[in-house]
C-alpha cells in the first residue's frame, strides 16, 4: 500500500505531460494545416503577377502600344543602357512616333525569367534575357541580346513596372 501513492502520483503527472503534449500537438497541426492555404493565396498571387509579365512582354512584342505602356505607372523610370534613363512619357512619346512612321519591333523572346517577390508581397523585382530585333522606319533591322530588370509594384490591385533597366550585351555573354 505504501507504493501506491507514489505510483498514483507518477501516473498522474504523466498524464498531465500527456494532455500537454496533445495540446501541443494540436496546435502544430493546425498550423501545418494552415500552409497549403497560405500557399495557395501566393499562387494566387503570382499567378496574376506573371500573367502581367507574360501580357507585358507579349504586347513589347506585337508592338501593341497602349497595352504596353498600360504597365507602368506615369512615373515609372526606364534605362536604356548607354541611352541612359528616361521618363516613361517621353518613352512613350518616341514608341507612338516609331510606330508611325513604320518601325517596330520584329522579335521579342525573353528568356531565363526569373521572378522574386519582396516580403509584404507587393513588390517583385523579374529578370530576364531578352533576344530582340527590331525594324527602323527605313526598313533596317538590328538584332540584340540584352538582360532585362523590371521592377513591379501591386498597386490597386494590379501589377505594374515602377521601373525598368534593360542592357544589351555581346554575343560572347
Amino acid at each position: 500500500m505504501s507504493y501506491t501513492k507514489p505510483v498514483q502520483r507518477t501516473v498522474n503527472k504523466i498524464k498531465k505531460k500527456i494532455e500537454i503534449m496533445r495540446k501541443i500537438l494540436s496546435c502544430f497541426v493546425i498550423i501545418l494545416m494552415s500552409f497549403p492555404a497560405m500557399a495557395e493565396h501566393h499562387g494566387e498571387e503570382n499567378a496574376a503577377l506573371h500573367a502581367a509579365i507574360k501580357s507585358f512582354n507579349h504586347a513589347y512584342a506585337t508592338n501593341d502600344v497602349e497595352t504596353y505602356f498600360s504597365f507602368y505607372t506615369d512615373d515609372a523610370t526606364v534605362y536604356f543602357g548607354a541611352a541612359g534613363r528616361e521618363n516613361v512619357a517621353d518613352y512613350h512619346e518616341l514608341w507612338i512616333g516609331l510606330m508611325e512612321a513604320g518601325g517596330g519591333v520584329e522579335l521579342n523572346e525573353a528568356s531565363d525569367i526569373q521572378v522574386q517577390i519582396m516580403p509584404g508581397g507587393d513588390v517583385a523585382v523579374a529578370t530576364s534575357l531578352i533576344d530582340n530585333r527590331t525594324r527602323s522606319p527605313d526598313g533596317t533591322k538590328s538584332t540584340s541580346r540584352a538582360f532585362e530588370t523590371d521592377v513591379w509594384q501591386k498597386i490597386d490591385d494590379k501589377w505594374k513596372i515602377i521601373s525598368l533597366h534593360y542592357s544589351g550585351i555581346s554575343a560572347e555573354e
